[in-house]
């Protein structure tokens, strides 16, 4: 009798195993949907910028305070 008791507690500890598992995959599962939202916003601000960058062959925006005065 006892032999089934244990064997009882072990599928008892393995569902409990089980369930606890699959709450993981599924937290884990909804933090990649959320990285891959936020990799596919990056990728888009990164297309953005590069469009708003100036081509190769126009002049370079340059800011005054990127000019060092003369007597450096």
């Amino acid at each position: 009798m006892e032999h089934v008791h244990d064997i009882d507690k072990r599928l008892i500890d393995l569902e409990i195993k089980a369930s606890f598992t699959e709450d993981l995959v599924e937290e884990l599962n909804q933090m990649v949907i959320r990285q891959q939202q936020q990799i596919d916003l990056l990728v888009r601000e990164i297309t953005h910028l590069r469009n708003q960058a100036p081509d190769e062959g126009a002049p370079a925006f340059r800011s005054l305070r990127d000019e060092l005065p003369p007597h450096y």
